[in-house]
């Protein structure tokens, strides 16, 4: 084997570029070894892209609806769909339809929209009237 000294030596006279060469050879041969995840080899044909998964939804008449939850409700939300069949979108379905179902359809449950609030008017500044000494001397 190398001695290491040696070795450490050899690295120190190398230039920049060659030691990036280098670095370069043993990252692109730990990307040969690894195996080719499954979205990109025989899986990738399975699952359609972001266009077409677009038509798809839009045939079936769903709606993107982006919405803010707090971060444990949607932790809650993403347990039960894990429970469940692990589909997120229809556990939301679900559960906002039982919810809507279970609610009085009268108008007077139904709140009412938030009227936006006006800025007050601003007044226009009052004109002076002329004093009555500056009358009575135009008068003279």
């Amino acid at each position: 084997m190398h001695n290491p000294a040696i070795v450490a030596l050899a690295v120190l006279r190398m230039k920049k570029t060659d030691l990036v060469k280098n670095l370069e050879k043993k990252i692109k041969g730990k990307m040969q070894a690894a195996g080719v995840p499954g979205r990109f080899a025989e899986g990738a044909a399975q699952l359609p892209d972001r266009r077409e998964q677009r038509k798809l939804d839009q045939a079936a008449g769903l709606v993107p609806f982006a919405v803010k939850l707090h971060g444990d409700l949607v932790k809650q939300l993403q347990a039960l769909a894990e429970a469940g069949d692990g589909n997120l979108n229809a556990l939301v379905d679900e559960l906002l339809r039982a919810g809507l179902s279970t609610q009085p359809a009268s108008a007077e449950a139904a709140p009412k929209p938030v009227a936006a609030k006006k800025a007050p008017a601003k007044k226009a500044p009052a004109k002076k009237a002329p004093a009555k000494k500056a009358a009575a001397k135009a008068a003279r």
